[in-house]
Parts: structure tokens; sequence; C-alpha cells
């Protein structure tokens, strides 16, 4: 398949950050959770979103992070080659990352307005598919929250996707409002991401979801 943002909505970008860079950001996220947790068990300190949590509810008790300071640095360093690659005028919204574990799933699903440009970063850990809808159909129905995640029906003519193998270092970019993105049960071990996101500057969301609507970036969400 041709590596057109345009016509796609989604490419690959191999090599999108150093695989050293991208195990040395997996290492430090690794030493995060578990400092982290350290820290929450023996009351050092609140449980609060400037350290990250575990009660996300699209995939509880893994860690994850909001805004991560290194993650937001990574959503900057890499704009230049989003904009390149997409033939887009980008701004940044937000970072998310996330360490997912043994029997992890990430069900079927479209991203909200800030995830117009939508990417995923593997940045280590044993392989884990991501699929992708090219259709742009909405194929989910009755959603609802579990100890799983959120979880969700799906049409029987629904679209089976593409299925997207990416190794350290290698990065998906997608439309992230438009396309429906999911991952089967997770089989290994660990497996660490970064979501970084981006709106069109002239887009249909102009103006709107700039730092996702924080005062800058690196800060909590609202």
């Amino acid at each position: 398949m041709e590596n057109n943002f345009k016509k796609n909505k989604f490419i690959i970008i191999k090599s999108a950050i150093s695989k050293e860079l991208a195990e040395f950001v997996c290492n430090y996220f690794l030493l995060k959770k578990e400092a982290v947790y350290y820290m929450y068990e023996n009351n050092l300190i609140s449980p609060n979103s400037v350290f990250g949590t575990w009660k996300d509810k699209q995939v509880p008790n893994m860690y994850s992070h909001y805004s991560d300071f290194a993650m937001e640095t990574l959503l900057i360093k890499l704009l230049p080659v989003m904009e390149k690659e997409t033939k887009l005028k980008l701004i940044p919204t937000y970072s998310y990352a996330r360490i997912y574990e043994k029997k992890s799933n990430l069900f079927r699903h479209k991203d909200r307005e800030s995830c117009e440009i939508s990417t995923t970063l593997n940045l280590g850990g044993d392989s884990w598919p991501i699929f992708i809808d090219p259709t742009g159909e909405d194929n989910v129905f009755n959603k609802r929250n579990t100890d799983k995640g959120e979880e969700c029906d799906i049409k029987k003519t629904a679209n089976k996707g593409i299925k997207i193998n990416l190794e350290p270092g290698d990065m998906l970019v997608y439309k992230g409002d438009e396309l429906e993105h999911w991952r089967e049960e997770f089989n290994g071990e660990k497996c660490v991401q970064v979501f970084l996101h981006y709106n069109e500057k002239n887009g249909k969301f102009k103006d709107k979801n700039l730092y996702d609507g924080r005062p800058m970036l690196g800060v909590p969400s609202r």
C-alpha cells in the first residue's frame, strides 16, 4: 500500500526516532512506574495526575501518564517529522504513555477531537500489533466500562482491519477521530507505547485544542 497519508488517512514512519532513543525512553518510563508505585504504596506521595495512574478506564490496572515531561518533549521533537510525512501544518495537543502487561486489551474505538492526527510510537518491550480499519465506518456500539477496560460490541459487517507491527522507534500515524483502531489481547510480558496527538493547524478543529486546552505542554489535564 502506498504510504500516502492524505489518501489512506494513515502512514507508517519507520525509525521515527532511533532505537537507542526509544530504548532510553522505554527504560526511563519503566523505572518511573516502579518508583511511582513505591512512593504511592509507602505514602511518600498521594496518587496524583503529576506522576501517573493505574486507574485509566480504557486500560485499567496498567500504568499510564498524561503529559509526562519526556513524552511531551517527544511530542515537540517529532512535530517536524509529522508535518513532513503528513504534508500538513500541525499543532501539538498532548502525549499519553502507557505500559501494557500480559492480558491487556485495547478495544476498538475512535479518538476524541484532540487526537485528530494520532500516533502510536513503539518504545520497547514485546511485539504487539495494532489494527486499523481504513474504511472510516462506525462499527462500535454498546460501549461499557468493565474490569478489562472499555469494552464494546462490533457490527458483524465490520472490516477486520489492517494488522501493523511496529519495531521500537517505529510510529503509526492515523486519523484518530475517523479511523477505528484496536489491539487484540496481549500475550507478551510488557509493551511500552506513547501516543502523540496533534490537530491540523487550519483544519476542522482550528484554534480549538492547542495543548489540549492547557496553558502549556507538560502540565496536567484540566
